[in-house]
């Protein structure tokens, strides 16, 4: 089993000689200028080309507005949700006791993740018969627990065991030394599991516009169905910006959220 690692934003870390770390803010610069140079290269071209009425009404400010507010809380409320299930049922697994029904657990989320994510969307759609928000934070949290469960099973198995065993020999209950000890160092590695939810969520919620639930991908179904290559690219770019600009800021929280001295 192996976790889930995330890159961050150009080392920007850097250690001081006492010890500690001195962030280095000019490095996290480059990412959002490249973004940002992007943004402006897709207005450039959007403004240089002749837009029909379907076209305008589909780039329109506010819907391009819209359809990015409602990714966003697709992407930041399953990922919230995601959080919630994942991390207690990865501690919970990690447990001695838990061992015998691990394998079947992670393998069952494990194949559920190898479903194609619009077949699952579907399959709640029908079977629940609802569609939506709710149907689209369902089928994005199925779709993304699997990297934070996994990821907090392996933080937690590779804290070292004497550091456990000094916390147990200084009178800790296992709820302390899982609180003051294990789950502190294993925050990096479930850090990473999170920051690569984050951007599987931001990715798939274009999928949910399939059942009503809004989002980027209507700016890309729209241009699908009218055959207008501008509002495709349109709403490819942005979810692509979109994306890259969530694993930036996940980068920077890895970062600063890391303890001290790893």
């Amino acid at each position: 089993m192996t976790a889930t690692t995330g890159l961050t934003p150009a080392a920007a870390v850097t250690s001081r000689p006492g010890g500690g770390r001195r962030i280095a803010w000019g490095r996290y610069l480059t990412m959002p200028l490249v973004l940002a140079g992007v943004c402006l290269a897709l207005f450039l071209y959007v403004q240089s080309q002749s837009l029909d009425t379907i076209e305008a009404r589909a780039l329109s400010p506010a819907r391009l507005t819209t359809a990015i507010w409602q990714h966003v809380q697709l992407a930041a409320v399953s990922t919230v949700f995601t959080l919630l299930i994942a991390v207690p049922l990865g501690v919970l697994l990690s447990r001695r006791f838990t061992r015998r029904v691990r394998p079947v657990i992670i393998t069952i989320l494990t194949l559920g993740q190898a479903v194609p994510t619009i077949a699952i969307l579907v399959l709640l759609a029908v079977a629940f018969l609802f569609l939506g928000f709710p149907a689209a934070i369902l089928g994005l949290v199925l779709y993304a627990i699997v990297p934070v469960l996994l990821n907090t099973i392996v933080g937690l198995e590779q804290v070292d065991a004497t550091v456990l065993e000094a916390g147990r020999g200084m009178g800790m209950s296992r709820s302390t030394v899982l609180r003051r000890l294990e789950l502190p160092l294993a925050v990096p590695v479930i850090l990473a599991g999170i920051r690569t939810a984050l951007v599987i969520n931001v990715g798939t919620a274009t999928l949910v516009t399939y059942i009503n639930a809004g989002g980027l991908g209507d700016i890309i179904v729209a241009g699908l169905t009218t055959n207008r290559f501008v509002v495709q690219l349109v709403g490819a770019v942005l979810t692509a910006v979109l994306a890259l600009l969530i694993d930036y800021l996940a980068g920077i929280a890895e970062d600063l959220l890391r303890p001290k001295g790893l």
